[in-house]
């Protein structure tokens, strides 16, 4: 097996972990009404699953994390160049970054570190420390916005079916999960820019916060429907790490001109 079907082999890992990730936020706050995020999720399931369940995690958010790099670098995923296509590919590229940052966080929870908290609260933070910086987080703002527009269309649309196997993306169970999982999660990204557009405004890095925010802010019932939402999205990304039409990166490409190079 070369580099390319290695990686590609390690992002069905990623898919895998990124939903096992969202149904563990989701049976935490339908259950028990703990708000968490990703990151949250990986320490909950690293106090009960040890280093070695950390260290998959790790290994699969990292394949994940540089797919969707490769993705918004390369287009391997086959985008297009139209003004949704460069949305998309944006948005690959920020989930990319997130992801290899949740793997670094993984070892570091292997390492014994305690996490830090919010990392959107304390990007604001950051940010508003930095003349001018109420700016940069309305932009942060902006991104995060346009991104929950891009999962609510997907979800209206159906068009993340299109890179699953065909005869599994006719299944209604597969198409309704799609769905209520993605308008949940554009949701968790509207409201999360919303509460840092706010912050930018009133210039308070306490208003802001990523999806454990989202869900503490929610009231009841609305924290529990989208926290549905989220188990449906982690459902669907099981069915993904499994049946989704997967595009090589060409790692054995970037390896052999590397080392013409030399």
């Amino acid at each position: 097996m070369n580099a390319s079907a290695r990686l590609t082999s390690l992002t069905r890992i990623g898919f895998a972990t990124r939903g096992l990730l969202y149904i563990v936020i989701a049976m935490l706050i339908v259950r028990t009404g703990r708000a968490e995020d990703p990151s949250g999720a990986i320490e909950y399931l690293g106090r009960g699953g040890g280093q070695i369940l950390l260290a998959i995690i790790a290994v699969g958010l990292t394949a994940y994390g540089l797919w969707r790099l490769a993705d918004a670098a390369l287009d391997i995923e086959r985008h297009g160049s139209d003004r949704k296509a460069v949305f998309e590919r944006i948005g690959a590229g920020v989930s990319g970054a997130i992801h290899l940052l949740l793997a670094w966080q993984s070892v570091q929870l292997m390492r014994g570190a305690a996490l830090a908290g919010d990392g959107t609260r304390e990007g604001a933070q950051t940010a508003l420390r930095l003349p001018g910086g109420w700016a940069l987080v309305l932009v942060g703002a902006a991104v995060l916005l346009v991104l929950g527009v891009v999962q609510l269309a997907k979800a209206a649309k159906g068009s993340f079916l299109r890179y699953l196997d065909p005869a599994l993306a006719r299944q209604a169970w597969v198409q309704w999960s799609g769905r209520i999982g993605y308008a949940a999660r554009g949701l968790v990204f509207l409201i999360s820019g919303y509460l840092l557009a706010k912050a930018g405004i009133h210039e308070h890095a306490s208003e802001a916060g990523g999806m454990a925010r989202v869900l503490s802010w929610l009231t009841d019932p609305f924290d529990v429907i989208v926290g549905v939402g989220l188990l449906a999205f982690g459902l669907f990304s099981l069915v993904e790490a499994r049946y989704r039409q997967l595009h090589d990166v060409p790692v054995d490409a970037a390896i052999q001109r590397a080392t013409r190079w030399r």
